[in-house]
Parts: C-alpha cells; structure tokens; sequence
C-alpha cells in the first residue's frame, strides 16, 4: 500500500496510525536473485513489487550538502572476480562483483591538518549546491503526497571515508582539532544549504547514514558523540525542524545499545536497520525509550533460512501489540541473505500480513519496487 507524506509522518512521530507498517526496507543481496530464479520466481517476485509492500514516495529536497566535486572516477584495473578503481576522492578502491555493492577503500586521502585542508574545498558551501529546479520539483512532490528528504554526511562516516577507520577513531585523541574542523566544515554547508532549501520546501526528514557500529558495540562513544556529533547534529536539525521538519533518521547497523540515549540527545528521532544479531531488540527498545524512538526494520533476516516455526516465531514476537502503536515501521534488518528459500520468503509476508491483521495479498496488486540490485 501507498502511503502518503502527512500518514507516515503522523505514524512515524506517534501522533496517529491508521494501521501497521510492513515494509522490505533493502532487497535481496547479491546472488540471491539468481537463487529465486532457479526455484521459479516470477518477475515480479524478483522486483519485489508482487509482495504489496507499504511503502511512501520520498524525494530529495533539492540541496546537496556533501562530497562535491573531486577527481574523475576511472577504472585502473579489472577481473572477472573485481574491479580497481580510483574514485572522487582520489582514493583506491577495489570492489568484489560478486559478493558486494560497496567498494572497499585501499588508501585514504586524509593523515593530518594540513592534508584535511586539501581536500576541504570539496566539502564547503557554493550556490550550486541548490538547484532551484530540483527545488520546485520536491514542492510539487509533497502537494502531491511525497515525503522530503535531506541527507546530510555523517559525523563519523565522513572522517571514515577520509581517513579510515582505525585513524578515525584514534583522531578522536590525538587529532581531536582536526575532527572539529571537519565537522565545522560539514556544519557550515549543511546549515547553509538547508537554510535556502527550506525558505521554499518543508524538508520532512532529516537523514544521515552512519554506519558506525558492529556486534561488539559503535565505534565512537557517548563523550564522543557529545563532543563531536552533537554540535553538527543539533545545528542541522535544529534548522530543519524549526521550519517544519518531523524526523531525523539515523542508519547504522551493529550494536547502538550504548549510545541510544546519547543519539536521542543530539535531537534523532529515528533509527534503522536494528540488527538482532548485532544485540538490537526492538521490543525491549521499545519499552526503555517509548515514543523518544521510533525504529525501522527490526525482524532477524537469518530467520527466513530456518522453517516456518520460526519464522512465526520471530514475527509474532516483534509484531506484539507493544509494536503497533505508531513509530515501528515492520521489516527485516537489512538485506535478504542468500540461502533464503523464495517460499520461505512467501510466507514471511503472509504470515507477517496475518499477525498485523493485514490484508491478504492479492494478484495484481503492487506495492513498492526494490531499491538494491
């Protein structure tokens, strides 16, 4: 089912909830399709939209707030099995065809101040960075019933990508000026950027991908997040929300535990994927955090390669009533892993449409079309 803008936001923020939310947030990992193939998916099996997934049309706000510019992308070398590349940032970056969609960096741009100072230019303000066009286009979008979205780069995502992640973290001791200076940067072009945006559109949601933590716990703590997240955070939301906006989204997978209350204290309202796995219990979330939280995703994914009782297992534990009061948009934690059997598949989103009292399915209903391939 399509869901529209002022639905999803009254849903995501506790103040209403027409029904349940049951999404696939991501799509099949690389190999699977191929897996469904040969057990005889139908086209619209493998594009997911046979499945009548909820789902709300989002649309970018027209601003730019990140990486700009930057070297030409090229390929240095390639195989059956890779491919080498040297991409904006002048990095090396491998990328393995069959078990990857993200390239892998080999090198990083980034050692200390003066190499930051470099490359900063790439992150700072300019009036192209608003396309008025693109602008007008989200204003028609939302009358229409989208949802606006602006993303800006993460607070440790970025110095990651620049840096790496090992330096990253110990930068945090021993170059603690230099991952001010990059998040002041970072600060400065999304306020700028966001300010203009939003003197013609409402950006709905704010968004960062972070990706910062694994099972053993984030990569950055809670001083960490107070001193170095929070400042760039609160100055992007706090724009944002003072003309309107209702949400801001954090993706991060792994283990977030430790650092929820500081998260929820930079001004976020919203967190995905909340792997199982990785120690991320939505219910038990639910009850520490209440309406503070709303979460995405949730459902362990590895549940759908065991049978059917557990797979019932799984979903009538996450879709208790607890969940349904508005702010738990139902899915699975990422990706859909290889060795999923399609009919377990199946019965995931009928099983799961019964428990939340959902319609059946029904031929020649679609609801929305994967976005990883």
């Amino acid at each position: 089912m399509k869901w529209v803008r002022e639905e999803y936001l009254q849903f995501m923020t506790f103040s209403g909830h027409p029904r349940p939310m049951f999404v696939e947030l991501f799509g099949p990992l690389v190999g699977l399709e191929d897996e469904w193939r040969a057990q005889g998916a139908a086209p619209d099996e493998l594009d997911l939209t046979a499945f009548d997934w909820d789902f709300v049309e989002t649309v970018g706000c027209g601003g730019s707030t990140g990486l700009r510019g930057g070297q030409e992308r090229r390929t240095l070398a390639e195989t059956a099995e890779c491919r080498i590349e040297r991409d904006d940032l002048g990095r090396t970056v491998k990328m393995y065809k069959t078990a990857s969609t993200i390239a892998h960096p080999l090198d990083f741009p980034v050692r200390d101040m003066e190499s930051w100072l470099r490359v900063r230019p790439l992150y700072e303000f300019h009036e192209d960075r608003i396309s008025p066009e693109a602008v007008e286009a989200a204003r028609a979008a939302q009358a229409r019933g989208a949802l606006v979205v602006a993303g800006i780069p993460g607070a440790f995502d970025t110095p990651r990508q620049l840096m790496g992640e090992e330096a990253a973290c110990l930068a945090y001791y021993t170059q603690p000026d230099l991952m001010h200076d990059i998040l002041a940067a970072l600060a400065d072009t999304v306020v700028r950027t966001l300010e203009r945006v939003t003197e013609r559109v409402t950006v709905d949601q704010l968004s960062v991908h972070e990706d910062f933590a694994g099972k053993s716990g984030p990569l950055a703590g809670p001083k960490q997040i107070q001193e170095h997240f929070r400042p760039y955070y609160r100055r992007a939301w706090d724009v944002v929300r003072s003309r309107g906006g209702r949400i801001f989204q954090l993706d991060s997978d792994g283990n977030l535990n430790p650092v929820i209350d500081a998260l929820l204290d930079c001004g976020l309202t919203s967190i995905f994927p909340m792997e199982p796995a990785a120690g991320m219990d939505v219910v038990e979330l639910r009850k520490r955090h209440g309406p503070r939280l709303a979460m995405l995703g949730g459902i362990d994914k590895h549940v759908l390669r065991q049978d059917r009782a557990a797979i019932r297992r799984e979903l009538r534990y996450k879709m208790q009533p607890l969940m349904r009061g508005g702010g738990m948009v139902f899915g699975l934690d990422h990706r859909i892993p290889n060795g999923t059997p399609l009919e377990n598949y199946r019965y995931y989103v009928d099983a799961g449409r019964e428990i939340l009292g959902l319609p059946p399915r029904e031929p020649g209903r679609r609801g929305w079309r994967r976005m990883a391939f």
